[in-house]
């Protein structure tokens, strides 16, 4: 008897390590997927954003586990996401980059395993609009969305930062109309985001939206405008899109569908480029 039932427990403990290999390896495949793939893991949509759902629901600790790179903003709409390289920064409405804790949550953010598909080096100067009208030309198709890193040299760069709210919430239109805005010359540093297709529309912000960070990683914010000297452009293609919608009352009992274009492009682009 004692023989049998050390014989099932080690027939136990050796399925037990094997089911731990497995959900192991099955784990580094769908990383190793996501990655090679290039998967859009995205969290909320800015449609809600824009009605002024702005209440946490995934901690930056999960957020990590599906991108090393990405764009997004925090609890309460407390200033803008900057991910590079593993490294995320919170600018907040002074501008300045913070280090971010992984119990901080986000309502609104998209992230990817950055491997660039494609690189460009443009040394000739151009403002934010000339750079989108030349890379538009250089990427194969405007119907699938693009994670864009463009690092070098700017003459100058224009940023904005949104403020931490108080509930009630108000409308995204409504907090950008205050919100400060931040002046950086002859400055080095990143710039990160993506160009989305429009059919994005409701989901994220169709086109280029993008976030900077200066070269000594102190300050930035939602980008606005630039004028480049020297920059080196990496494209990821992306071909996967997997979207966590939040499961608070919040988002379940807002009117997402009085999103619309215009408020898009009044976020967007409201202060001058």
């Amino acid at each position: 008897m004692n023989r049998i039932m050390k014989e099932n427990k080690f027939l136990f403990v050796v399925v037990l390590v094997l089911a731990v290999l497995f959900l192991f390896v099955l784990c580094q495949f769908y990383l190793s997927y996501q990655t090679k793939s290039g998967t859009l893991f995205q969290v909320s949509t800015f449609s809600a954003l824009s009605q002024g759902v702005y209440d946490g629901v995934v901690p930056f600790s999960e957020l990590k586990k599906h991108g090393d790179f990405g764009i997004g903003t925090f609890d309460s709409l407390d200033g803008e996401m900057f991910m590079n390289e593993g490294k995320m920064f919170q600018i907040k409405s002074d501008g300045i980059a913070y280090p971010v804790d992984d119990s901080l949550e986000t309502p609104f953010a998209s992230v990817v395993f950055f491997v660039p598909t494609e690189e460009f080096v443009f040394s000739d100067d151009m403002n934010f609009s000339q750079f989108q009208e030349r890379l538009d030309k250089e990427i194969p198709t405007l119907n699938i969305p693009y994670a864009i890193r463009i690092s070098g040299e700017f003459d100058y760069v224009k940023t904005r930062s949104v403020p931490r709210q108080q509930k009630p919430f108000p409308l995204l239109v409504e907090v950008v109309k205050n919100q400060p805005v931040f002046d950086f010359n002859n400055v080095s540093g990143v710039i990160v985001g993506y160009r989305l297709p429009d059919y994005f529309e409701k989901s994220n912000v169709p086109g280029y939206h993008l976030h900077f960070l200066d070269s000594d990683m102190n300050a930035g914010g939602h980008l606005i405008n630039f004028n480049s000297k020297s920059i080196k452009v990496s494209v990821q293609f992306l071909n996967n899109f997997y979207l966590i919608l939040p499961g608070n009352s919040s988002f379940y009992d807002t009117n997402i569908s009085k999103h619309s274009k215009e408020d898009t492009e009044f976020i967007e682009g409201q202060v001058g480029k």
